[in-house]
């Protein structure tokens, strides 16, 4: 059973995306606050009323987010 739900989030043209590996999640939002506060809005969403046992998972998972960044002076 997995203790936490992976997610990535890159930046797109204009929105950041984050996207789960395990469970169909993709959101999007302005700045990474709202990103993150997205993806555990749609995160809980889909897992409401599911059987996490079904998804491999412990009640109360956590989400453990990996973020792509540019780095610092890249033209």
């Amino acid at each position: 059973m997995h203790r936490s739900i992976k997610a990535f989030i890159y930046k797109g043209d204009n929105y950041y995306v984050a996207e789960c590996l395990e469970i169909a999640v993709v959101t999007q939002g302005k700045t990474l606050d709202e990103t993150i506060a997205n993806l555990r809005e749609a995160v809980a969403l889909h897992l409401e009323g599911e059987n996490l046992a079904d998804f491999d998972l412990v009640p109360d998972p956590s989400l453990l987010v990996t973020m792509e960044l540019e780095p610092s002076g890249v033209a």
